[in-house]
């Protein structure tokens, strides 16, 4: 299966990293209650933590190494576009090089963590855009948008999966996920909801 490369504000990695992690984070308060016992408070999700390592090969491995710490130097937060993961607005947090560097040889590793803040609706408006963007050309080309008045849904019962609604309408899974930018998560979608299938 070919990846479209990752990228983060104008930076785009000449090959994908090897390693991704991607850490969801829960904030809990424990209260002491009577007689040694406790009681837990959930507070909420907090930031998602997207971290990974690489090598850069070849002539050069050292001035893209370099580039990207460029990009690292930049304030604010930008795009994290992920091969896998749905695109986020991040700050760029760690860059770290695992190794002397040799001329042809480099190894790294990286952290974004997950804006949460008040940019949040901003940055949303743009992902879709980035997500649509960076889909590989034989997807487009599989699945062309028609127009709205033509859309077809199909309402998810029990036991639907995106993978089961795509053999039923004869589209690839990956056009169906193109199709809906709204199914954040393709493994999780819920009875009720409404899924584009044409």
């Amino acid at each position: 299966m070919m990846l479209s490369p990752m990228r983060y504000k104008s930076y785009t990695w000449p090959h994908n990293p090897r390693v991704y992690s991607i850490d969801y984070r829960r904030t809990m308060a424990v209260h002491k209650a009577p007689f040694g016992r406790c009681q837990l408070q959930d507070l909420g999700e907090a930031h998602r933590v997207m971290e990974g390592e690489g090598e850069f090969v070849g002539q050069g491995a050292y001035s893209e190494f370099q580039r990207l710490a460029c990009v690292f130097y930049e304030r604010g937060p930008g795009l994290l576009v992920h091969p896998l993961w749905q695109a986020a607005n991040t700050y760029f947090v760690s860059l770290r090089l695992e190794q002397a560097p040799r001329p042809d040889y480099l190894r790294y590793s990286f952290s974004f963590w997950e804006e949460n803040g008040a940019s949040g609706a901003l940055a949303t408006r743009s992902v879709e855009a980035v997500r649509r963007e960076s889909l590989p050309e034989s997807v487009l080309a599989e699945a062309p948008p028609k127009p709205a008045a033509q859309a077809s849904y199909h309402r998810v019962v029990k036991g639907d999966t995106l993978w089961t609604l795509s053999r039923r309408y004869g589209l690839s899974l990956t056009a169906l996920v193109a199709l809906n930018p709204q199914i954040k998560n393709p493994n999780l979608i819920r009875v009720g909801e409404e899924v584009r299938v044409g």
